[in-house]
């Protein structure tokens, strides 16, 4: 490999975090790397200092590009639009940083940011990246990125779910989820979610789904034993891991259907995410390393 590749290369996880969490979108964070690659081969490598800060530098003006349009697309979408789930390794679990800001509900947060509040953000907080570096990469002024990552942070902790959840506590969720999911036992569904659980679900317009969230634990257990326990279908549930947290994989006949990532907070479920449109599934074949 030439130095230009071999950098790429070594960067690369890197690259796609940052992109996945502007976008949301595996899809859309892999096109800005082809884009970022592009550019970045057509540079005279004798001129860069910083390899890191160059290549985050590109690949945050192309996802900041690749963000407005896909805001235009969402504005179209049926139904609710959820992030893409990406099937990660048990490990990055042990990142509580990392695992919070991949989280289906970090992502949700995000998306109630400007492109530029998001950039900001995900740069500063996730990635420890110094003022003057993010001020580069989206064409501000030190003191502006500074003014923007306080309101983007303030703005981030007033919807953040609360407190770390510990893994033990997660799995015995988990555990208690799948029980009374496969046996169709309603009141230790309701038991196990909390009284303001929140569920949501992306069909993309292609499987049915829900039209609006659904809020209370009586209207998503009864939802979910009635939506789940469909006469004449074999319905499994396994548990992965997707986007660093404790999720589900749902699968009718031995086809996958859908994937349910899970927030958990105090022993009970929180937040659901169901998504079932076929496109955005093809990140569930095989495990995707992220990283900081």
């Amino acid at each position: 490999m030439d130095s230009a590749t071999e950098a790429f290369v070594a960067h690369r996880n890197l690259l796609f975090t940052v992109a996945y969490e502007m976008l949301g979108s595996a899809t859309d964070a892999e096109d800005v790397l082809q884009e970022t690659w592009l550019r970045w081969a057509a540079v005279d490598h004798s001129t860069v200092r910083e390899q890191r800060a160059y290549l985050v530098r590109i690949t945050t003006r192309q996802a900041l590009n690749r963000l407005r349009s896909l805001g235009r697309r969402k504005e179209s979408y049926v139904g609710s639009w959820l992030p893409e789930p990406l099937l990660t390794a048990p490990d990055v679990a042990d990142d509580v940083e990392l695992s919070d800001s991949v989280s289906m509900a970090m992502l949700l947060v995000l998306e109630t940011l400007t492109p530029t509040e998001r950039a900001v953000f995900v740069l500063r907080d996730v990635f420890a990246l110094e003022y003057d570096e993010i001020a580069e990469a989206v064409g501000k002024t030190p003191a502006a990125v500074r003014q923007i990552a306080h309101r983007a942070r303030a703005h981030v902790a007033a919807r953040r779910p609360r407190g770390v959840v510990s893994q033990a506590e997660s799995r015995n969720a988990v555990e208690a989820f799948q029980r009374a999911v496969t046996t169709g036992d309603l009141q230790s569904l309701v038991d196990i979610l909390a009284p303001d659980v929140v569920l949501l679900g992306d069909g993309g317009g292609i499987k049915q789904t829900l039209p609006r969230p659904i809020l209370g634990a009586d209207k998503v257990a009864r939802l979910l034993t009635v939506g789940l326990g469909q006469a004449g279908h074999h319905l499994s549930v396994e548990p992965v891991q997707v986007n660093g947290s404790p999720a589900m994989v749902i699968r009718r006949d031995g086809e996958l259907d859908g994937v349910m990532a899970l927030t958990i907070e105090d022993g009970l479920i929180t937040g659901m995410y169901y998504v079932r449109n076929p496109d955005k599934l093809s990140w569930m074949q095989r495990e995707t390393t992220v990283s900081r």
